[in-house]
């Protein structure tokens, strides 16, 4: 019974001693590097924080661009630092997608338009058409009149770059497609550092771009898919609110 009570006693301090050394050293490291860890993580994890689109382990930026505005001035990816914005590839003389883009632009236009840091970049894939003039008459059609909302045009194989290598949003110039030209009617949303932003789906994975070609008002469209203009306008907010 002696040798029995020795071992409860002699157990008792080395817990004891293990407690008075040890237990502030966790203490200290859960509050200096485990909680911003699991807060980092947590904020990763949560559905109202818009993924980081990655590209070879990478967040992948928007490219340097320099092209000419509607206005005939110099607009370059300098000219959004700071701001959210939305990047949308088009042709003024779409007959089919592009109208309906634009509309949805236009109504994300006047619902921002009290927010200075919101913007919209808007560029040709027929630049040979689309000339600055075009664009301007374009612009008075649809009622684009954002100051910070930017209808580009310049060197044909600079646009068709950002956009199939810069963005991954397909253009093509393509002879039997109505209007020469074909495009996937999708758009990117940008966040104040010029990085690509979207929200998840219902499996956690990003949905990378939003569809542009079906209003709020269609809900649908003939293939069963769904409108986006709701999202996109909803995470447009949690961005400026960043």
């Amino acid at each position: 019974m002696r040798k029995k009570n020795y071992t409860y006693i002699w157990v008792s301090l080395v817990v004891l001693v293990f407690g008075i050394i040890f237990i502030p050293r966790i203490v200290d490291r859960i509050r200096d590097k485990d909680i911003v860890e699991n807060d980092r993580m947590s904020s990763e994890n949560d559905p109202e924080v818009l993924s980081y689109i990655m590209r070879n382990g990478e967040r992948r930026k928007v490219p340097s661009f320099a092209f000419r505005n509607q206005d005939s001035l110099l607009i370059t990816n300098e000219d959004y630092k700071g701001k959210v914005y939305v990047v949308e590839f088009f042709f003024t003389s779409c007959p089919s997608i592009c109208p309906i883009m634009n509309r949805n632009l236009v109504e994300l236009q006047d619902e921002f338009r009290e927010y200075e840091d919101f913007g919209v970049a808007s560029f040709t894939i027929n630049p040979e058409y689309d000339t600055p003039s075009v664009l301007k008459a374009y612009a008075e059609q649809y009622g684009i009149n954002d100051m910070d909302w930017h209808l580009m045009t310049g060197d044909r194989e600079e646009i068709y770059k950002l956009a199939n290598e810069g963005f991954n949003i397909f253009a093509a110039e393509a002879v039997d497609v109505p209007g020469g030209f074909e495009h996937s009617g999708l758009f990117a949303l940008i966040d104040r550092e010029g990085y690509i932003r979207s929200r998840k789906d219902d499996f956690g994975n990003p949905i990378i771009y939003y569809r542009g070609t079906i209003t709020r008002e269609q809900q649908t469209n003939d293939h069963g898919e769904t409108e986006q203009i709701t999202q996109l306008k909803e995470d447009i907010e949690k961005l400026l609110e960043e």
